[in-house]
């Protein structure tokens, strides 16, 4: 009896402790168009003027096909709690494209920036969001 209460006691706490991790969506910054040979030299550093490529990826399906991006400065001059919409786009994704986007945009501020990426079918939770740098 012993046996089978440690047996199932033990496979209890096997299904608490052990975390399932699901695919998550990321973005990743570059500063040379996004293919195979690049993906890998990801950085979140730019400087001024220059084009900042990026790529989204999304293991799941957007089933609303739209996603809107945000770029959100992150500076202490504005009375907004040191935060200020810098850029704001909506893009519908096309068959080719479930899975992921990719673009540039050209930020010529000094800053900290964020990248949002939201889903039209859930607009209240981020699917994503990363930091870089504009020096």
């Amino acid at each position: 009896m012993k046996k089978l209460v440690f047996l199932v006691f033990s496979v209890l706490i096997m299904f608490c402790a052990t975390a399932c991790t699901m695919d998550k969506a990321s973005i990743l910054f570059n500063h040379d168009p996004i293919t195979k040979e690049t993906v890998m030299n990801n950085t979140t550093v730019f400087d001024k003027g220059e084009r900042i490529y990026y790529l989204i990826l999304t293991p799941k399906t957007v089933h609303s096909r739209y996603i809107y991006i945000q770029i959100i400065k992150k500076d202490n001059d504005y009375n907004q709690f040191g935060y200020q919409l810098y850029w704001g786009n909506t893009v519908r994704l096309k068959d080719e494209q479930m899975y992921y986007y990719d673009d540039y945009i050209v930020i010529n501020e000094k800053g900290n920036y964020i990248m949002k990426v939201y889903s039209k079918d859930k607009p209240q939770v981020p699917l994503t969001q990363a930091q870089f740098f504009v020096r």
